[in-house]
């Protein structure tokens, strides 16, 4: 399968909303991705943001995988880490390369953020997702809680 990469930037709004429609499908969630979408201006301002890194997987004009990743800066040393928030590939386009092509083209992307590694999180359970980084990095068990700040 040939797909283009590209990374969306502060023009790339439309790009934005089917990258949220990939993430509601591809994570059967379309109450985080499709209830409340951001307006323009915050679409704009994300995709400004240098710390912010959204690519999507082209098949012609179809967007058929999206990744999103942020850029962390650490505070123990003078290095960054790049966090990939979210990672989607669209059902009838899995088992492709696409969601490999997306961590490759992050990789230049980290380095030139100063970032020393690439980190991500799957659910137990998740197989597929788990084949995918263990073929790509070193597996660490850890678990993840969320705190509510209200």
């Amino acid at each position: 399968m040939a797909f283009e990469i590209r990374r969306l930037g502060p023009k790339d709004a439309a790009a934005y909303g089917e990258m949220l429609d990939l993430f509601a499908l591809g994570f059967e969630d379309p109450e985080t991705y499709s209830a409340a979408r951001p307006d323009a201006e915050y679409v704009t301002g994300r995709l400004a943001d240098p710390g912010f890194v959204a690519l999507v997987a082209w098949d012609g004009a179809v967007a058929v995988g999206a990744l999103a990743a942020y850029t962390l800066q650490k505070f123990e040393q003078a290095r960054a880490e790049m966090y990939i928030y979210d990672l989607a590939v669209h059902p009838e386009h899995r088992r492709k390369r696409v969601a490999t092509g997306l961590i490759e083209a992050l990789k230049p992307i980290a380095r030139a953020a100063g970032a020393s590694v690439i980190f991500v999180q799957a659910d137990h359970g998740d197989a597929p997702a788990i084949t995918l980084y263990s073929g790509l990095g070193t597996r660490e068990d850890v678990l993840h809680f969320d705190i509510p700040v209200a």
